[in-house]
């Protein structure tokens, strides 16, 4: 008992009785720790990857290169993240039918299990955006007005005040945004396709695209309405004084017309 006692006292006890709890800790941990499913999660992405590899060689490869690193037929996929793919993929608009100044969207030819096996192939190429959570494009909770105020500085030179889209030059057009669902549009802006500019978290945060996504769907989603009845497009105050100007000063000009030949025939008479 007085040897046990010394040793207590020793300097190094501590240490010792520290180490012994770390490594009884660390065992513990080892053996009940859920590392089989980690170990299914590694597993499940690799071979997401692996048949998103033989997808993408199959229908991308002969455009985008065995390797992602692009061609004279289509541009380099390497560090675009699995957004972009699934954008791209998921409207239709990759594969191309043909080339042009301007994809077109069109009938999706993937299934949503395709499409994210690929987006993982693409994404083990290079650090990308990845695909939203439903919490970052929810527009739940959303600032409409601010969205509005956002959309307008930042979309409308392209999409117009509504999403109804609009022609762009050398036969470029922005799409229109009815029917968009928010995770596309909420990848759309993180990654700039075609010929739209990108909007970065660090551009444009999270909390503004969840705005912006949540403005599309007030003013031109499936449900949304015009209070102001025929919204003519939903241009602008443009093609409504155009519309004034032709419809309402036609109305005049022919009322003016039918008040005057009358009058001339009840003078004759």
């Amino acid at each position: 008992m007085k040897k046990l006692s010394a040793r207590r006292r020793h300097p190094l006890a501590a240490v010792v009785v520290l180490l012994l709890a770390l490594a009884a800790t660390g065992g513990l941990y080892a053996a009940f720790a859920p590392a089989g499913k980690a170990q299914a999660d590694e597993t499940s992405q690799s071979l997401a990857i692996e048949e998103g590899k033989k997808l993408y060689t199959v229908g991308c490869a002969s455009c985008h290169g065995t390797g992602g690193q692009g061609s004279s037929d289509g541009p380099p996929l390497v560090g675009v993240g699995a957004a972009a793919v699934d954008f791209q993929v998921g409207t239709g608009r990759m594969p191309a039918q043909q080339p042009g100044a301007q994809v077109p969207k069109k009938k999706v030819i993937y299934s949503q299990a395709e499409i994210d096996q690929l987006a993982a192939y693409v994404a083990s190429l290079g650090a990308g955006p990845g695909i939203p959570t439903k919490e970052q494009y929810s527009p739940a909770g959303a600032d409409i007005a601010r969205g509005g105020d956002l959309f307008r500085t930042n979309c409308t030179q392209c999409h117009n005040f509504t999403g109804e889209g609009g022609a762009l030059t050398h036969g470029k057009t922005a799409p229109s945004l009815e029917g968009a669902s928010p995770r596309h549009i909420y990848e759309a802006m993180q990654t700039g396709p075609q010929n739209m500019p990108s909007f970065p978290d660090s551009t444009m945060p999270e909390q503004q695209k969840k705005d912006i996504i949540a403005y599309i769907q007030t003013v031109n989603g499936e449900k949304a309405e015009s209070p102001g009845g025929l919204n003519l497009g939903g241009l602008g105050p443009v093609s409504e004084g155009l519309f004034g100007w032709i419809f309402g000063l036609g109305v005049l000009i022919a009322a003016a017309v039918w008040v005057a030949a009358h009058t001339a025939k009840a003078k004759k008479s």
